[in-house]
């Protein structure tokens, strides 16, 4: 097979021929009439693809035999400069035509009129791909998307290079400028303005001028100064998040120094305050630097936690550690405990001493504002009473120290007692008793609270007074005669009364001389004189005398007992 030859022939080719094999619609009829008659004998040389004295193809190629020709194949592969595109017969040609052939008689030469020499072949075979149509037209070269003919030797030119615009008469290895407004610094109004539109022109087609070089080297140093003044912040941020998240979760907390070299401050600890609260309190005073200091500290004393409700008094700048030192000193406490019992001219006293006040100051304040100090409405508007929050300043521990005022003072006692008081319903309590409400519920606690000497006594103590108020008590005909309210009105603790002077004072606190209860408590009654107020004892006592005058309380059922233990009162107190 020939370079250029589509096979054995003796024809030369045409060049109006487009396929430039073609011998002509006669060697095509030829053809195609030798298909039908050498059939057998292609059918026989096909079988005949191998031989021993043919050297193997390096690629694994299957040599195809010597004795037939390939006319489609062979033009297809002749043209090695001019590959095809999208014709499988030219992947066809190039599998088969690595085997060698057989030497052929063929100058394989261009003539002098420019026309390559016809290489002889016995006869065209049809194209396999054509689905066995030999008759069929089929031009390679007659889509738009093939190349274009080969041409002869003295006919060929040269393929054309597209041009390329011309950039500059000089090299410039140099990048090219950015000219983005992030990297510039120049808005696109700026550039728009400064650049004219013929440069602007110029530059989309390869042309524009280009800036200086110290103007170039000035923007991009601008645009990296930018970008490491945001990693620099970015990373400042993320290294602060860091470290605080560290010093909070890993990291001591902060605290002073020392046990405080500034001004003194009281703090007040509320009933039932924590570690944090307390800290909270301190913090805010400036006491302690921190609350976690403090709860640190809090737990690691064994009392820490001891710390109970009160005013303080501390100085500023304290480390944690000091400040629970000082609080469990019972010296550092402000703190007015005011007994079961006591009435309340005992605790405006003690009030105006721990506020350095005059004295009489807090109960003037008390029996003017009355009314604001948050009473209930069953404690208000009774007649004859002669201090309205008797019964209400409530037996517990109050922060009282200097800088605080009367008023938030005793707001926070009535405050208590009337939480206190509303735990259990006391209306429906006094109805069960035969009292006409809570009020006089409290004036009885207030006076077995105050003639009562032990928690034992209470409960009895309770039912002598319900069973005097009896309407059917012809023994002391509902008159208490209770000490402890002539000593209320005379605001004195005498146990030796004289029957003249309690029979001639007409106070309506006299029980004594008037039925029934006082027109109020005569003192703040505590807890356990409260709960014998609503349950006494059921036994059928009467009387009860004090033999020791101190510590021992005697009861009696009926006025011939009471009076031997009056017998024994008076012998021990020298009557």
């Amino acid at each position: 097979m020939t370079e250029y030859g589509r096979g054995q022939g003796s024809e030369p080719w045409h060049p109006e021929d487009p396929l430039f094999g073609d011998q002509g619609w006669g060697a095509q009829q030829a053809a195609s009439g030798q298909a039908s008659h050498d059939g057998h004998q292609q059918q026989e040389q096909y079988q005949q693809q191998y031989y021993p004295q043919q050297s193997q193809d390096p690629y694994g190629q299957q040599p195809y035999p010597e004795a037939q020709p390939q006319p489609h194949y062979a033009e297809q592969q002749g043209y090695v400069e001019q590959p095809q595109q999208g014709y499988p017969q030219q992947q066809y040609a190039q599998q088969y035509a690595a085997p060698p052939q057989q030497p052929q008689h063929y100058d394989g030469g261009w003539d002098a009129t420019g026309r390559q020499a016809a290489m002889p072949y016995a006869g065209q075979q049809p194209d396999p791909y054509l689905n066995g149509y030999a008759d069929e037209s089929h031009d390679p070269y007659g889509t738009a998307e093939a190349y274009p003919p080969p041409q002869p030797p003295g006919q060929r030119q040269a393929p054309t290079v597209p041009e390329v615009p011309e950039q500059g008469h000089e090299w410039n290895a140099e990048p090219q400028e950015e000219n983005h407004p992030f990297f510039t610094g120049v808005d696109d109004s700026e550039r728009d303005d400064d650049e004219p539109r013929e440069s602007r022109r110029g530059a989309a087609t390869g042309g524009r001028d280009r800036r200086s070089k110290t103007k170039k080297k000035g923007k991009s140093g601008r645009a990296c100064l930018v970008l490491a003044v945001i990693f620099a912040v970015g990373a400042g941020g993320i290294g602060y998040v860091g470290y605080d998240f560290y010093q909070k979760k890993f990291g001591a907390a902060p605290d002073y120094v020392g046990e405080g070299a500034g001004e003194s401050v009281t703090i007040e600890v509320p009933t039932g305050a924590g570690g944090s609260e307390i800290g909270q309190l301190l913090k805010q005073a400036g006491v302690v630097k921190s609350i976690d200091a403090f709860v640190q500290a809090q737990n690691d004393d064994p009392k820490g936690k001891t710390i109970q409700a009160g005013a303080y008094t501390l100085r500023k700048g304290m480390s944690a550690a000091s400040a629970i030192k000082l609080m469990l000193n019972p010296a550092s406490r402000n703190s007015l405990i005011i007994p079961e019992g006591k009435r309340n001219a005992w605790v405006y006293g003690e009030i105006d001493k721990r506020l350095g006040v005059s004295s009489g100051t807090t109960k003037e304040v008390a029996l003017k504002n009355a009314d604001s100090m948050g009473l209930p409405d069953w404690a208000k508007n009774h007649k004859n009473v002669k201090d309205p929050l008797e019964g209400f300043l409530y037996p517990a521990s109050y922060p009282v120290a200097k800088g605080m005022k009367p008023e938030d003072v005793l707001k926070k006692m009535v405050n208590r007692a009337t939480s206190e008081y509303g735990k259990q319903d006391l209306a429906a309590e006094a109805k069960k008793l035969h009292l006409e409400g809570p009020w006089q519920l409290i004036t009885v606690a207030s006076l077995v609270q105050a003639e009562g000497k032990t928690p034992d006594d209470f409960r009895r103590m309770s039912e002598v007074v319900y069973n005097r108020l009896k309407p059917d008590n012809t023994q002391t005909n509902q008159k208490l005669q209770f000490d402890s309210a002539y000593n209320y009105l005379t605001n004195q603790s005498n146990i030796k009364i004289g029957l003249s002077e309690i029979n001639s004072n007409p106070d309506p606190y006299n029980t004594y001389k008037w039925r029934g209860l006082t027109p109020g408590p005569i003192g703040n009654p505590g807890s356990e004189a409260m709960a014998a107020a609503l349950d006494p004892t059921s036994e059928g006592w009467m009387y009860f005398v004090a033999t020791d005058g101190k510590h021992k309380t005697e009861f009696a059922k009926t006025l011939a007992e009471f009076n031997k233990l009056k017998d024994e009162f008076n012998a021990q107190s020298g009557q």
